[in-house]
């Protein structure tokens, strides 16, 4: 089984930090939500400093995340924001004290890095889900699901495909993230275990043969066959090309998994977009896949 952190309660304190790239503007209105909802937020020393792109230097996003790694009276571990970066900094990082309190490290995007090494290296749930930076866009919902999925009420997700849907029905372990960053993963000590999980995908910014690329690498190495189910998010803003590829993203991945026989669902509400759900990697989940509707739920 995956450790579960404990849940949070009002008055826990939290951490934000930004492993990765700075932050262009403000994140008060995060705060303030945070706040809301009965949290003491400690602001991490990254979340306003800058270093070419960066938030710090590499040995100060290190240092800034190790810290509250160490601290017990933190709860939870909220990225500011994703970009570039933690790759840079994960294998400076003693988890020791983490595994002794595990907590939650919330954030999604280049953040993949640290979620995918909290379920492999420390064999503890981590959480997919909006940061600080992408609160002043987020839906209600998506910031509702954070908050449930940090305090502990389970929850189930309901909703209607535009893309044709390979139908089944499922139970098992929830893991995904990032395309790029699962395939910058693959062959390190952060690569996680996809055999018998059911797998979410997601991406922004890259071009139809960018993900035809990386897909058809984690087929070749093997990764997609024996999966229980396919879940594939939002792959949006994708780069134009003088010369078309000739198939849209959801085309393009479907091309490269119908030979299989798991649930595939499009669609799924989950990436760099508003309505941007938690997902809890690690976690147990029920999947009922139709044609056009999609039914996902805790378990």
């Amino acid at each position: 089984m995956i450790k579960q952190p404990p849940y949070l309660k009002k008055g826990d304190k939290i951490a934000l930090v930004c492993p990765a790239k700075k932050l262009p503007k403000s994140i008060d209105y995060a705060i303030t939500i945070l706040e809301s909802w009965g949290l003491e937020v400690i602001i991490g020393k990254s979340v306003y400093a800058s270093h070419h792109q960066f938030a710090g230097t590499d040995a100060l996003r290190a240092a800034d995340l190790q810290q509250f790694l160490d601290d017990p009276s933190i709860k939870a571990i909220i990225a500011g924001r994703g970009g570039y970066g933690s790759i840079r900094i994960i294998d400076e990082l003693d988890f020791s004290k983490f595994e002794q309190n595990p907590k939650w490290i919330v954030g999604f995007s280049d953040i993949t890095v640290l979620l995918s090494h909290s379920i492999v290296r420390l064999n503890t749930q981590s959480i997919h889900g909006q940061m600080p930076y992408t609160f002043d866009d987020a839906t209600e919902e998506s910031l509702t699901s954070l908050k449930k999925s940090l305090f502990g009420k389970k929850q189930s997700y309901g909703y209607t495909s535009n893309f044709k849907n390979r139908v089944g029905n499922c139970d098992g372990i929830l893991i995904g993230g990032n395309l790029t960053l699962l395939c910058m993963m693959q062959g390190s000590l952060s690569e996680m275990d996809f055999n018998d999980k059911i797998l979410f995908l997601e991406d922004v910014g890259e071009h139809e043969y960018s993900i035809d690329r990386m897909l058809r690498m984690l087929k070749r190495a093997g990764k997609l066959q024996n999966l229980k189910a396919l879940i594939i998010g939002a792959f949006n803003e994708i780069g134009e090309e003088k010369i078309p590829f000739g198939q849209t993203a959801n085309e393009v991945i479907w091309d490269i998994v119908k030979a299989y026989n798991y649930p595939v669902c499009f669609d799924f509400p989950v990436g760099h977009i508003n309505n941007n759900l938690s997902m809890v990697l690690g976690a147990a989940v029920k999947l009922k896949v139709e044609t056009n509707k999609v039914q996902f739920k805790y378990i």
